[in-house]
């Protein structure tokens, strides 16, 4: 991998794990309403299976960058559905952008390290 490639992924990677981040925060409202502890749980985990997809999708694109790069892809586009983004432009800019562009990070990443010459050893 060139510097240049290296520095793609690594960028990929942190994003990923920023935007997981960033998407549980919104898991933290189950604390505000008055549950007992069974259901705090149940709703904290409840808030928190598109963070565990999400995880999911960055350790596949840390093995393979342009098969996890495609699943983020993937991920945005289901999620201009799913999360209604395509209602409010602002949402699409901060729920469903960040993933389109981390997938295309990763599938740049992958693609530019398959461009480069192997050299030969005899």
């Amino acid at each position: 991998m060139t510097h240049k490639t290296q520095v793609i992924a690594k960028i990929a990677r942190i994003a990923s794990i920023v935007y997981i981040a960033f998407i549980s925060l919104f898991a933290l409202d189950v604390f505000s309403a008055d549950y007992t502890p069974l259901q705090i749980l149940v709703g904290l985990f409840m808030h928190l299976i598109p963070s565990f997809i999400f995880i999911f999708a960055t350790w596949i694109a840390w093995k393979n960058e342009k098969f996890g790069g495609s699943i983020f892809i993937l991920l945005g586009i289901i999620s201009i559905f799913f999360f209604h983004t395509y209602e409010n432009f602002i949402s699409f800019l901060i729920v469903t952008t960040p993933l389109l562009m981390i997938g295309g990070l990763f599938v740049y990443a992958e693609k530019t390290f398959r461009k480069l010459p192997t050299k030969k050893i005899l």
